[in-house]
């Protein structure tokens, strides 16, 4: 029991270092994204592998249900690594960001790679969705974007994915779901009262908390009269595996497939 206890030791010290995250979203990932110093294979990114090994995890169920003659959004790209592997399923793809220092490291680091660009948006806001892609529909590609938003905020997201998708496209959503609270996730990642890894403690200082994003979290944002849910899963979140010599670089995640349904259809 003590030694389950203890790793609440650590709380005092999490608060003190998330006091000055910023409350704004925008800012807090424009912050973040402008205090990165490396992506890679020795990233300052928590939740960067370094390693195209997660998106291999989810190729069969992609080839399953994305439409390869659309174009593929790349819903919170982050430096663009998901957005450049995701060129072996569409011809072009679009990675969008909330921060505008997210989107200017992605164009630098894609430099070269063909199919792929970048623009900065918030697609929590309305009307966020049109013109993205032109008029034709899309499909969607998310990965660690809805656990950090506020409820409002996925609904909102949701929507607007809804008008991306049209009725040709397909949404594919990878999320984390770890079931424990704040100071577990920390500790799965190897934060102790002794140390943080660097990339966590970077996300703990300049990130709002993030929450978990499984089935129920969905049922709420996925009204049945417009989505229809195709497929859905247990997944596995790969994060930066300097995070602790033992090796839990990895989350609990939950993937999902959807469709968008007419919601005007049998009316």
């Amino acid at each position: 029991m003590l030694a389950a206890l203890r790793k609440y030791l650590i709380l005092p010290k999490l608060i003190r270092l998330s006091w000055s995250a910023p409350k704004n979203r925008t800012m807090a990932w424009d912050r973040y994204w402008a205090g990165i110093a490396r992506t890679g294979a020795r990233s300052d990114v928590l939740w960067d592998s370094g390693t195209d090994h997660e998106l291999l995890g989810y190729r069969d169920v992609l080839q399953r249900h994305f439409d390869p003659s659309l174009p593929v959004v790349d819903v919170g790209c982050g430096h663009g690594a998901f957005s450049r592997a995701l060129t072996a399923f569409s011809p072009q793809v679009l990675g969008v960001d909330v921060s505008a220092n997210a989107v200017a490291r992605a164009r630098d680091e894609s430099a070269g790679v063909e199919g792929v660009s970048y623009l900065a948006r918030d697609m929590t806001e309305p009307g966020a969705a049109s013109g993205l892609v032109g008029s034709t529909d899309a499909n969607v590609f998310v990965r660690g974007v809805l656990h950090v938003l506020t409820p409002a905020d996925q609904a909102a997201l949701m929507e607007n994915l809804r008008q991306l998708v049209g009725a040709r496209g397909t949404v594919f959503l990878a999320e984390t779901n770890f079931q424990g609270n704040p100071v577990e996730y920390v500790a799965h990642l190897g934060a102790s009262l002794r140390s943080i890894p660097a990339p966590l403690e970077l996300a703990i200082r300049t990130l709002p908390m993030p929450g978990h994003f499984g089935p129920q979290e969905l049922a709420r944002v996925m009204p049945r009269d417009r989505w229809t849910l195709v497929e859905d899963g247990a997944a596995t979140i790969e994060t930066n595996p300097l995070m602790d010599a033992g090796g839990n670089s990895r989350i609990p995640g939950y993937f999902a497939v959807l469709k968008a349904k007419d919601p005007d259809a049998g009316r």
